[in-house]
């Protein structure tokens, strides 16, 4: 969503269940599913543990499903996204997106802008869980070092990318959310009960 900032900080965020199950994840989980990596060119260089998703497809209407990585995570992610929303969000929105993405040491995003109109329509939250002084994250042309256990909503009409030139993996906890006023026509998405 275009909001009126390239990034804005939400504050704290408690993620230590959710770090924890997220570390706990091991190689095959994170390579069991290429959604992201299939679908947008730009994160062929990342991994990811999707919880739910929508390919966008059917816009205005969306199918928003489950996905492998909701058995791993959802007790912990959910009550974080919860939480998030009912502190910054109207309620009676709905959750088209929720994954966990890790990119690797030595590995980039390209600059890119999301396109689809769910990503001009929804509110974009990044929650690190882990990160390295060598992570920049540039939005229009900023860069911006984001802090484990904040929350951050992303200007993701705005041109962004990340680099990790550091030793350790990157990881963000991501979710995308639609506000009611977005999904008033939407019967088929999953709402949230926040």
């Amino acid at each position: 969503m275009d909001i009126e900032e390239t990034l804005k900080d939400l504050g704290p965020v408690e993620i230590g269940r959710l770090r924890e199950a997220v570390i706990g994840l091991g190689p095959a989980d994170w390579s069991a599913q290429r959604i992201r990596q299939n679908e947008y060119e730009v994160h062929r260089q990342t991994e990811s543990v999707v919880l739910v998703f929508t390919d966008g497809s059917g816009w205005p209407e969306l199918e928003v499903k489950k996905e492998q990585g909701w058995d791993l995570l959802a007790d912990t992610a959910v009550p974080v996204m919860h939480g998030i929303l009912a502190a910054h969000y109207p309620a009676g929105g709905t959750i088209i997106r929720s994954m966990v993405a890790k990119l690797p040491a030595g590995n980039i995003i390209k600059p890119h802008v999301d396109r689809h109109p769910s990503f001009h329509a929804g509110h974009r939250i990044h929650v690190p869980v882990t990160t390295n002084p060598r992570v920049r994250f540039m939005i229009d042309g900023r860069p911006h070092q984001l802090a484990v256990g904040r929350a951050y909503e992303v200007n993701n009409q705005k041109n962004h990318s990340v680099m990790n030139k550091g030793t350790e993996d990157r990881i963000t906890f991501i979710f995308d959310y639609l506000p009611p006023e977005v999904i008033a026509r939407r019967p088929t998405a999953l709402r949230d009960e926040h």
